[in-house]
């Protein structure tokens, strides 16, 4: 005789309660999804950023024409980008450079200053660094280092944080009135915004290089960043050579607003009518309307905000 037995499935399951592989089957309907989600989530972001670059476009066509128009012109010009870390200088510069003629313009990032160097003229590292004619330079921080990150982080003496502050005006000064075309851009970023960079960059294995032991320490020290932002602005903000304050908790219009500030800053040739070049007032501020804000805030609150 036959003996029929039930399978192990069967045996597992109670009365009335489904096989156990329909749970096998909806928990991966919902893993699925999930992972659904995630990527229309990606797409979204990746249409997104690929409509601001586009939107950038006309722009970096204006930039190749400003670049030959230095070189036809036989000009120098220097572009500053200073500010926090995160604060986005690194992203405005790539896509400023992204379509020029490499053989006419220069990205320099200067580590901090050798034991030799530092017996030499604070300037005459930058010096060696500064642009001949129909080049362009950006520097991606510069010698203002030595007004922020180098004094709060030990990186200088007291008396040689002193000494630049007396030298640089009077150093950029003698640029401009050499033909230098002199543009200094402060990126702006809120204390939030750069502590979800630093948190994305964390996380993000592609993005873990540029975290640094001086980003780790950036946001307890971000009140003595702020008092020597604002000492900077009063003591360097000069007429032959102003600051321009560019807001950058929102990367996209820091971008564009950071490409029109260097374009504003020459008459070239061929400028596009179609364009408008206004500055957006809610990203870009004058160095000399950032002191009067950053003094209100304190009058108001008793402290700087940023």
């Amino acid at each position: 005789m036959t003996v029929v037995t039930s399978s192990s499935a069967d045996q597992d399951n109670s009365p009335g309660q489904p096989p156990a592989d329909r749970f096998d089957v909806a928990a991966a309907y919902h893993a699925a999804m999930l992972e659904l989600e995630v990527l229309r989530s990606e797409r979204t972001a990746l249409v997104r950023k690929v409509r601001a670059e586009d939107r950038l476009r006309p722009w970096q066509v204006e930039l190749i024409k400003l670049q030959r128009h230095l070189e036809a012109e036989n000009m120098r010009m220097i572009v500053l980008f200073e500010g926090r870390d995160a604060a986005g200088k690194g992203g405005a510069i790539r896509r400023v450079t992204r379509y020029m003629n490499e053989k006419h313009y220069r990205v320099v990032a200067l580590g901090r200053p050798t034991e030799d160097q530092r017996s030499q003229w604070y300037f005459q590292r930058y010096v060696a660094q500064l642009p001949t004619g129909g080049e362009l330079v950006l520097f991606d921080r510069s010698w203002y280092s030595r007004a922020m990150v180098e004094p709060v982080f030990g990186f200088c003496s007291d008396k040689e944080y002193r000494n630049f502050l007396r030298g640089v005006t009077g150093f950029e000064k003698d640029l401009v009135r050499q033909g230098m075309v002199l543009v200094k851009l402060y990126f702006s970023v809120t204390k939030e915004a750069q502590a979800r960079r630093f948190e994305r960059r964390r996380t993000d294995p592609l993005r873990q290089w540029k975290l640094s032991e001086i980003d780790l320490q950036a946001q307890d020290r971000w009140d003595e960043f702020t008092s020597r932002k604002y000492d900077m602005l009063v003591r360097t903000d000069t007429r032959s050579a102003p600051w321009v304050i560019v807001r950058s908790d929102d990367k996209q219009p820091a971008r564009l607003n950071t490409m029109k500030v260097i374009l504003n800053a020459i008459d070239y040739k061929n400028r596009s009518p179609s364009l408008d070049f206004t500055l957006d007032p809610r990203i870009v501020v004058p160095g000399t309307e950032e002191i009067a804000l950053m003094e209100a805030e304190r009058r108001r609150s008793g402290s700087f905000k940023d």
